[in-house]
């Protein structure tokens, strides 16, 4: 029998190399077919290492080209392994998320320092200022996001979107938002291990029907482990704003959360460092400043580390109350905190386009600020 290239390739269109989407002779990963009267030699890459992956792919075109084509061929089948290339630094990794423009991550090398606080009144902020903003709680084992934005007896809906149920974040105060908080009890304790915590997120993540939004804001749990992992391989984030209070021990924690941020295998920008309880200051005395914690301490930080430091926060009473009643103080207007946190919403704005100035044009994304409100375009 004389065999034909034709119809060897038409066989190979059955196969689907492991991790690829398409068939092997579409992708590319077939490179050369020779015959040579009953022998086929064909030369095969594909970009998955693993020996399983190759011998997957060995035993497969065996098959289909007996079945298909010749039942005694002689094959020898050649794969050559090209891994993909090294991942540069600063590349967006993950899978994108439709109608999201800017994915920033807000976490903490320690827990107690206000990082959820200070999440909550940047997304307020950031929606005052016109940007169409979400927020993912993605601090399982503590979600307190439905407390501070007054939505803890709120459930998420289910909608329709192109045939499929997606969820629909609760909004409060023009901010999007999903939570554990919202499908747990308030007196029910999540006990999960890192991939079923893995799950939930990535289900709220993309099982999710968020819209178009500008920023994305991820309140992280406290420290270095598999969430922040997690996160980091499924979502294409913008950049890290790590949040400390000025103290030598709150200080050790978050170089180590600027350290995870900035390692080969992550390469997410750092955005920069905020200073939370910064000072305090008693309200019958607006003017005067007590640095119970000790004095610019994340500042000196964020220069040893030489990255940008993003304002300071005051230790005000109201800031608290604010979030326990379900209000963030920045909704407040004409006061010191209001001020505080516009000029901390400001500064990440610019570092965000800063950042965004290293994308390639078809990701790249222009903010620019006029009088204090800023309107995001995409290239």
């Amino acid at each position: 029998m004389k065999l034909e290239k034709k119809e060897v390739l038409r066989a190979l269109e059955h196969i689907t190399v492991p991790g690829e989407g398409q068939n092997m002779v579409e992708s590319g990963a077939v490179k050369n077919v020779m015959i040579f009267g009953d022998e086929v030699e064909i030369d095969i890459t594909i970009n998955n290492p693993s020996l399983q992956a190759r011998k997957k792919t060995e035993v497969e075109i065996l098959k289909i080209i007996h079945r298909e084509v010749y039942e005694k061929a002689k094959i020898k089948i050649n794969i050559k392994v090209d891994a993909p290339a090294k991942a540069k630094v600063n590349e967006i990794k993950g899978k994108p998320i439709p109608g999201i423009q800017n994915i920033i991550a807000v976490a903490s090398g320690k827990g107690g320092v206000g990082k959820s606080t200070v999440t909550a009144n940047l997304a307020v902020t950031l929606a005052k200022m016109g940007f169409k903003v979400g927020l993912l709680d993605a601090d399982i084992y503590g979600p307190s996001m439905p407390i501070m934005f007054d939505v803890a007896n709120e459930k998420p809906l289910a909608v329709n979107v192109n045939g499929k149920s997606k969820m629909k974040p609760v909004e409060s105060y023009g901010v999007k938002m999903l939570s554990i908080g919202f499908f747990t009890q308030p007196n029910q304790a999540v006990i999960w291990r890192g991939p079923m915590a893995s799950k939930a997120l990535n289900q709220m993540i993309f099982d999710a029907h968020w819209g178009e939004l500008d920023f994305m804001l991820l309140d992280l749990p406290p420290g270095t482990g598999d969430i922040h992992l997690s996160i980091m391989q499924a979502m294409p984030v913008t950049g890290a704003v790590i949040v400390s209070t000025p103290q030598e021990v709150a200080l050790a924690d978050a170089k180590k959360g600027v350290a995870m941020f900035q390692q080969e295998s992550i390469n997410v920008p750092v955005l920069g460092i905020v200073e939370n309880m910064a000072y305090f200051t008693p309200a019958e005395l607006p003017e005067n400043k007590y640095y119970i914690f000790g004095k610019e301490g994340a500042k000196h930080l964020a220069e040893d580390l030489k990255v940008p430091f993003l304002g300071e926060i005051p230790l005000v009473q109201s800031i608290r109350e604010a979030g326990d009643i379900g209000r963030p103080a920045a909704m407040q207007t004409a006061t010191p905190v209001e001020t505080a946190f516009e000029e901390l919403t400001k500064n990440v704005v610019q570092e965000v386009v800063r950042r965004n100035k290293d994308l390639p044009p078809t990701e790249a994304i222009k903010i620019t600020t006029m009088a204090g409100c800023a309107a995001v375009k995409k290239k």
